[in-house]
């Protein structure tokens, strides 16, 4: 089925059922739907077309959320664009995609006048929280399709090959790859999350903290096919996600390792109830053993895990918490470091280099099957090729099955650090530093951190008689990069070591930070 058809199955359990809720904003179910009905009349109104390429750019907000759940309505093609991203990095991908819509929140003007002039597909432009610029207002193009039909786009099969997204993959050593997400994909991930993610005592209320513009917009929807409440928050802050689970009695939290850490560290941790919790899902990079166990004494027999990405999204693997509960129990503890099994639309595999698929225990690349695997990149054969060789989808992930079913991530196959939930490319990181004239070389890789799982480390080699401090070199990646794409640390070196054949031996570079580590990632 589309997209919106499983919100409206949502809004069938109970219409009145709050959906969205921000601050002193709520909106029920049946609210969003005559909302989103009228947006999407808008959009035809003003010249949109089934497949036009939507980009929401906004702080967490509800109308952002209305605004997708309009586009998918419409039948559009949502482009992720997350406020925190380097404002270059979010013009390159508008331009590499092509996208001919943008709904704004105000906050952003100054960069989304950047945008009009840098990306010149950009026909369409509405401001959700008032009038701006030359662009229409949300309530303006609400008012626009007032007497507008909604053409019935749907056909028997729920248009599975239809693309509901391209989802940016982050920085890369060109632009980012576009992951074309089509209802088929969407369907299987939303079917499997209900089967797994499932509670009515008490009723579903997610607690939305991540970008809702990017990964969390996407949670938000397949919570609705659940008639979940979702409760949007501005942002990250451990006291703030404490107070709201009390408050709403959430039962279903999302959030990368470092949130999860930063929770367990504060001092007033203690001091809520959280026992409405079901599903508390720490995930986007593998958690230490130790944390689990710990938050298992402050939050219950909530947590979870599972393992997926871009390509076949958020659960290709699922780890119940009876099963996390049991291993920190000491009933298999080694499950305590696995990310679950396969789930059921999917079969999950290990591969070697020359395609033969391994035993139990043998350790090689995660390769996967199924109506989850999305059916490749936007306009790159190549890459798409890359990623089906031997006849499976390959994660570029590097991990081992035991006897029972359950998968191990112990390394990764592409260049890529995960730090805080975040993907982060060296290359991107050794360009920016290697921009700086004092610099002759860098190697950007990824160190062990309580923190952050993995925090982004500079090895740089200065040029002679040239004179540079740790400080100066972050601050530069600051200005040139995200923060989050920053290196924490710069270490100086005389040389970088290399592989025979000249490259920069990155395994080499790593192996001291991992010693004694079971696997090189956390």
């Amino acid at each position: 089925m589309r997209v919106i058809d499983y919100f409206d199955k949502g809004a069938k359990i109970d219409p009145h059922r709050a959906a969205i809720i921000a601050g002193d904003l709520s909106y029920t179910y049946q609210e969003v739907q005559e909302l989103t009905q009228r947006i999407a009349a808008g959009m035809y109104a003003g010249g949109f077309e089934t497949g036009h390429k939507v980009a929401v750019y906004s702080n967490n907000h509800p109308l952002a959320l209305l605004c997708m759940l309009g586009l998918w309505r419409a039948g559009g093609v949502w482009i992720p664009t997350n406020v925190r991203n380097a404002l270059a990095n979010n013009i390159e991908y508008l331009n590499f995609v092509g996208a001919q819509w943008l709904f704004y929140h105000s906050e952003f003007i100054d960069n989304v006048t950047e945008m009009c002039d840098a990306v010149p597909t950009l026909k369409h432009l509405v401001c959700i929280d008032r009038e701006a610029l030359d662009s229409a207002s949300l309530d303006a193009l609400i008012i626009q399709g007032k007497d507008v039909d909604i053409p019935d786009w749907g056909d028997p099969y729920g248009n599975p090959e239809q693309i509901m997204a391209l989802w940016p993959t982050g920085g890369t050593t060109g632009r980012s790859k576009a992951v074309l997400m089509d209802n088929r994909s969407w369907a299987a991930t939303t079917e499997i999350s209900a089967r797994h993610w499932y509670c009515d005592d008490p009723p579903p209320v997610c607690l939305m903290v991540a970008p809702i513009t990017h990964a969390a917009g996407g949670i938000a929807v397949m919570m609705s096919n659940l008639g979940a409440t979702n409760v949007i928050m501005p942002g990250f802050d451990p006291l703030a996600v404490m107070q709201h689970i009390e408050k709403y009695r959430v039962t279903h939290l999302f959030l990368p390792p470092t949130a999860y850490y930063a929770m367990l560290a504060h001092p007033q941790v203690r001091d809520y109830d959280y026992s409405s919790l079901r599903y508390f899902m720490v995930s986007s990079a593998p958690v230490a053993a130790d944390k689990l166990k710990e938050g298992l004494a402050i939050f219950g027999p909530c947590l979870c895990q599972s393992f997926g990405q871009a390509e076949s999204p958020v659960i290709l693997t699922w780890q119940d918490p009876a099963t996390i509960a049991a291993a920190a129990r000491g009933v298999h503890p080694e499950r305590l470091h696995s990310c679950g099994r396969e789930t059921y639309p999917v079969q999950v595999a290990i591969m070697d280099e020359k395609g033969t698929l391994l035993a139990p225990g043998e350790r090689g690349e995660i390769v996967a099957r199924g109506s989850l695997v999305t059916p490749g990149y936007y306009n790159n054969p190549e890459a798409t090729e890359e990623i089906r060789r031997y006849g499976w989808h390959h994660t570029g992930d590097i991990g081992y099955q035991d006897e029972h079913g359950y998968f191990y991530v112990v390394d990764r196959k592409k260049d890529m650090i995960i730090t805080g939930g975040f993907n982060v490319y060296s290359v991107e990181v050794e360009t920016a530093i290697l921009a700086i004239p004092a610099v002759k070389e860098c190697a950007v890789i990824g160190v062990p951190d309580d923190k952050w799982g993995e925090a982004i480390k500079a090895l740089v080699v200065l040029r002679e008689e040239a004179s540079l401090e740790e400080a100066e070199i972050i601050a530069w990646c600051r200005n040139k990069i995200a923060a989050v794409k920053s290196p924490k640390t710069v270490e100086f070196r005389s040389e970088i070591a290399r592989t025979p054949t000249g490259k920069t031996d990155k395994k080499a570079l790593r192996a001291p930070y991992w010693a004694g580590q079971e696997r090189a990632v956390h």
